[in-house]
C-alpha cells in the first residue's frame, strides 16, 4: 500500500498522525465485530448506555415501544419541560425514516422527482405539496373507543396522536397543519440545498412548524423544491457503477458544481416553465452554489437571488489539533485512514442501536472538538429530531477537496497533484464572475466561517452580508430564534419585507408558533403576499378559535432601507 512522503510535518506532530490512524482502524474493527454480534448484546449496549446517560444532568428519558408495538420506534414518555403535543412531535420527527413522513407531520406532502445528471448518476429532488385531506377515524373520536382519544389518521392510515386533544376533537396543531382552502401559488420558485454529510431532510426537523422556513415559503405560495447531491441518501443511484464500487464515490465538489446544481436547476424550470428561481443553500449547499454559477454563465439567467445560510467558501482552519496536521499533511492521509469510497458508513449503525440523547452528547462533544461549537441555541429536544437527521453519506475525496481549500486558504477545485513544486496549480473557482445578488447570512461566533475573506472574493457590487449575533453555524438551522433572526432576513430578501408576523404561545413556556403570515394594516395586502386565499383562511382560522397575539414586524429589520430590495449592509 502506498504511503505518502510526510517530509513537511514537524517530527512532533507524528503522534497525532499515528494517533489518528490507530483510531480509524479501531473504528473500523470494533464497527465490524458489532455488525456480528447478537440482537440482545446490542440491545443490552442500548440500555446500558441509557443507564449511563441517566445520571447525567436533568437527563431525557426516552422509551422503546412493546410487543403491541415496533420495538425500533420510541414512543411518548410525559417530560415536565415540553408539552405532551410538542413531546409527541418530537418523538415523530425522531422516528421518521424519511422526509415523507416528516413532511406529512405538519400536513404537507413530498413529490419525489429523479434527474438525470450529464454524468449520469441519478439524484432524487423533492417538492413539497399539499397533503390529500386527512380522514379522521370515527371511532376514535368517540369517547370509549378502544383507540386513544388522540387517534386520528392521515391518507395512509398512520396514527398522529399529537393531532387530538384530551377529548379527540382535532387539536389546535392539526387545525394549522392542516389548511384550508388551497393555496394560491405566487408564481415564484424556491430551491433549497443542503450541505456536507448532509440530505434534504435537515429543513424540515424543526418542532415548531413555522421555524422550517420550507414550509413557511409553501404557505406564502412559494414553490418549494429541496435537492439532493449524489452519493447522499436520496442519490445513491449511477448507470453504470455500483454504489459499492470507488467509482462511484470518486467525486468531488467539483461534479456537485459542473453536475448537480446545473442538471437540478434546469429540470425544476422545466417542471414549472418558470425563466428563474431563487438558491437558499446551507453551508457547502451554499459553495457549491457559488462555485456552479461561476463556471456555468448561463446560470445567471436562471438563479434570480442566492441566499447563503452560514455560508462557505474558505473556512478558517479547525479547531482539532490532530486534523489541523491532517490538512498540512498529503490528501492521501484521508484515503489512508477512510478509503476511498464512502465516508463513515458506520454512523448509521452506531445512530440506530445508541441511546438517542446520548448520541446527540456525542455529536456535541464532536462538533466542539472539530469546530469549537457549544450548541447552545438549540435545545436539548430540537436535537432529538433534528441530529437524527444530520447525518448522510458523501465522498472521502469531498472532505479532502475542502481540507485542499482550508489549507491553500483558497477556493479551488480539487487537485490531484501531491507536490507544490510539481508545476502542476490547482485551478480557482471565478467567483468573480458571479452576476446574481448574493445575500449572506453567518453567525458572529462560527468558527468556520472567515467572512472577511469570503466578501473579498465574492463581486463587491452584488453581494451583502447580515450577521447573527451568537450564532454558530447550526444555530441558523436548528437554533431556538431561528425565525427571528435568520428567516426574516430571508423574507426581507423575498421582496416579503411588509409582512407582519403575529406569534402565539399555547402555553406561557411553550416556544413561539406561527399562527399567520399577513401584511401589516397600511400596506397593500394584494402586492405584499398575493395570496388571497391563505389570507382568507387565517383571518377566518382567528375568528373561529381567537387567540392573544404579539405583533412582530419584519419590516426592514434594523439598518435597512426598505427601498434598497433586501440589501443588507454590515
Amino acid at each position: 500500500m502506498y504511503f505518502p512522503l510526510l517530509g513537511r510535518v514537524k517530527l512532533s506532530d507524528w503522534p497525532f498522525i499515528l494517533l489518528s490512524l490507530l483510531l480509524a482502524w479501531a473504528e473500523f474493527i470494533v464497527s465490524a465485530i458489532t455488525f456480528i454480534l447478537p440482537l440482545f448484546i446490542i440491545d443490552l449496549f442500548t440500555k446500558t448506555t441509557k443507564v449511563i446517560y441517566g445520571f447525567t444532568s436533568n437527563p431525557i428519558n426516552l422509551i422503546k415501544g412493546n410487543e403491541q408495538a415496533d420495538e425500533s420506534k420510541y414512543l411518548y414518555n410525559a417530560h415536565p419541560e415540553i408539552s405532551k403535543e410538542k413531546y409527541q412531535l418530537m418523538i415523530d420527527l425522531l422516528n421518521a425514516d424519511n422526509i415523507q413522513e416528516m413532511c406529512r407531520l405538519f400536513g404537507y406532502d413530498v413529490e419525489n422527482r429523479v434527474v438525470r445528471t450529464k454524468d449520469d448518476y441519478l439524484l432524487t429532488i423533492q417538492r413539497i405539496t399539499d397533503l390529500v385531506p386527512s380522514r379522521l377515524n370515527n371511532a376514535s373520536m368517540q369517547k370509549g373507543s378502544e383507540r386513544s382519544a388522540g387517534d386520528i389518521t392521515d391518507i395512509d392510515g398512520d396514527f398522529h396522536p399529537h393531532w387530538a386533544d384530551e377529548t379527540g376533537s382535532p387539536s389546535t396543531s392539526y387545525r394549522m397543519n392542516h389548511r384550508a382552502p388551497p393555496r394560491v401559488p405566487n408564481g415564484k420558485v424556491i430551491y433549497f440545498h443542503h450541505g456536507l454529510l448532509m440530505s434534504s431532510e435537515v429543513w424540515v426537523t424543526m418542532i415548531e412548524k413555522y421555524q422550517n422556513l420550507p414550509f413557511i415559503l409553501y404557505d406564502l405560495g412559494y414553490d418549494v423544491w429541496l435537492g439532493n447531491n449524489r452519493g447522499n441518501k436520496y442519490s445513491q443511484k449511477h448507470l453504470f457503477h455500483k454504489p459499492q464500487s470507488e467509482k462511484f464515490w470518486d467525486f468531488s465538489m467539483d461534479e456537485f458544481a459542473l453536475f448537480d446544481i446545473p442538471n437540478t436547476i434546469d429540470y425544476i424550470l422545466s417542471v414549472t416553465n418558470k425563466p428563474k428561481l431563487t438558491y437558499i443553500g446551507f453551508s457547502q449547499g451554499t459553495a457549491q452554489a457559488f462555485a456552479s454559477v461561476s463556471v456555468n454563465p448561463d446560470l445567471n439567467q436562471k438563479v434570480e437571488r442566492i441566499i447563503a445560510i452560514s455560508p462557505a467558501t474558505t473556512p478558517h482552519g479547525l479547531y482539532s489539533r490532530i486534523l489541523d496536521i491532517l490538512l498540512k499533511s498529503s490528501p492521501s492521509i484521508m484515503f489512508l485512514l477512510f478509503s476511498r469510497k464512502v465516508l463513515m458508513p458506520s454512523v448509521f449503525f452506531w445512530k440506530s442501536v445508541m441511546y438517542p440523547p446520548l448520541f446527540d452528547t456525542l455529536i456535541d462533544l464532536s462538533n466542539y472538538m472539530l469546530f469549537n461549537w457549544k450548541s447552545r441555541n438549540i435545545t436539548k429536544f430540537q436535537k432529538l429530531s433534528s441530529y437524527a437527521h444530520l447525518y448522510s453519506t458523501t465522498s472521502v475525496k469531498t472532505v479532502v477537496h475542502w481540507f485542499q481549500i482550508i489549507s491553500s486558504k483558497n477556493f479551488q477545485m480539487y487537485h490531484d497533484s501531491n507536490f507544490k513544486l510539481s508545476g502542476l496549480n490547482p485551478l480557482s473557482y471565478p467567483l468573480k464572475n458571479i452576476q446574481v445578488p448574493i445575500n449572506l447570512i453567518y453567525g458572529t461566533i462560527d468558527s468556520l466561517v472567515d467572512i472577511d475573506l469570503m466578501l473579498s472574493q465574492l463581486p463587491d457590487a452584488t453581494t451583502k452580508a447580515q450577521p447573527v449575533e451568537n450564532h454558530e453555524h447550526l444555530d441558523n438551522l436548528w437554533g431556538d430564534d431561528v425565525f427571528e433572526n435568520v428567516f426574516s432576513h430571508v423574507l426581507f430578501y423575498l421582496g416579503e419585507d411588509l409582512v407582519e408576523t403575529r406569534l402565539i404561545r399555547n402555553e406561557p413556556h411553550q416556544s413561539k408558533l406561527i399562527e399567520d403570515i399577513l401584511p401589516a394594516d397600511n400596506t397593500d395586502e394584494e402586492a405584499t403576499l398575493n395570496n388571497q386565499s391563505l389570507r382568507s383562511y387565517l383571518k377566518n382560522d382567528r375568528e373561529s378559535h381567537p387567540i392573544s397575539t404579539t405583533p412582530v414586524n419584519v419590516t426592514a429589520p434594523s439598518g435597512r432601507n426598505p427601498s434598497s430590495g433586501g440589501s443588507v449592509f454590515l
